[in-house]
Order: structure tokens, then sequence, then C-alpha cells
């Protein structure tokens, strides 16, 4: 048997602005993950994987100002 559970948030205007922040850095940063796999390709043929990409994630979390 499965069980599942919604649970409604209310957040406050500065908690919701934090969260749609947060999202938007997420989206683009999704976004440019996967640009970069498809310039990869069409420019060498390669593929780039996830482990490839995710050992850059701390010099680009570094560079961030957020």
């Amino acid at each position: 048997m499965r069980k599942a559970f919604k649970y409604r948030l209310y957040p406050t205007k500065p908690q919701r602005r934090d969260l749609d922040k947060t999202l938007m850095l997420c989206r683009q940063l999704y976004n440019a993950a996967l640009q970069e796999r498809r310039d990869a390709y069409k420019k060498a043929g390669r593929t780039v994987g996830f482990y490839e990409q995710k050992k850059w994630l701390p010099e680009i979390r570094a560079e961030l100002p957020e």
C-alpha cells in the first residue's frame, strides 16, 4: 500500500523571495549545464557526462556572488 502526503507551504514575503531566488539560480545552472552538453556534442561530437560536470561545481559556486 502506497501513501502520499501533500504539505502546503505558506512562506512569508521574504521567504518567498529567497525561494524564488534559489529556484532561479538552480534553473540557470541546469540550463547552462545542458547547453554545455549540447555545445560539446555539436562541436566535437562527444558527450559531457554528469560526473565530468559535477567536478567543476565547487569552482562555479566559488565564483558566484550569492
